[in-house]
């Protein structure tokens, strides 16, 4: 049975936190595929600007090009309304053939994930890989994450990430700044967002 991983997230843009995370969790569960999916429109960042789809997914596919493991798909952007995650699981489910998925995200966001659409069939179906900066209380997560079942809870996975200190946020203040984004991503990406003038108008 084909292990497959998913990454969701706006990659606004995609940086060294996001692929090293994703090679980390592959080695470490010996999965076959990373699949990095670029959101529409998060229910949770409705009321922030987002950059245009087409150049998030550009900018995805250039970090990932030399990753045979990684790829990129647009299903959340030929979706319409939100990118909700049970919605997305499922059609990676169907389209791969699969059980049960991995899905990284950051631990932040699984404290929240008891709001999320459908959280507890979500939950019985994926393996959630929670990312956490060295030092990241763990005793945090397993508080708030009280009220799962213990099968359900079970399926949540702390994984400690050094290069989770970078962040999309910080790289366009940088660049609205006239800060150097140097290193905190690859160089395609660098020169893409240049190129492209993106986050010079946020």
């Amino acid at each position: 049975m084909s292990r497959i991983c998913i990454m969701g997230g706006t990659f606004d843009p995609i940086h060294y936190g996001h692929l090293v995370v994703a090679e980390e969790v592959r080695h470490q569960f010996g999965l076959e595929k990373v699949i990095f999916i670029p959101a529409a429109r998060p229910p949770h960042k409705t009321a922030k600007e987002i950059s245009k789809p087409h150049h998030r997914v550009n900018m995805a596919r250039m970090a990932t090009a030399t990753n045979k493991y990684f790829e990129v798909s647009t299903i959340e952007l030929e979706r319409e309304g939100p990118s909700y995650t049970i919605d997305t699981v499922v059609a990676i489910q169907e389209i791969y053939d699969v059980d049960k998925v991995y899905f990284i995200t950051g631990a932040d966001a699984v404290l929240e994930i008891l709001t999320w659409k459908e959280a507890e069939r979500l939950l019985s179906i994926c393996n959630f890989v929670a990312a956490t900066r060295p030092g990241y209380d763990l005793n945090k997560l397993a508080e708030n994450l009280k009220p799962l079942p213990k099968d359900v809870f079970k399926n949540i996975i702390p994984l400690e990430v050094p290069a989770l200190s970078i962040s999309s946020t910080d790289i366009r203040n940088r660049v609205r700044e006239g800060r150097s984004i140097k290193y905190l991503l690859p160089e395609p990406v660098e020169e893409y967002i240049r190129n492209n003038n993106i986050y010079q108008g946020f």
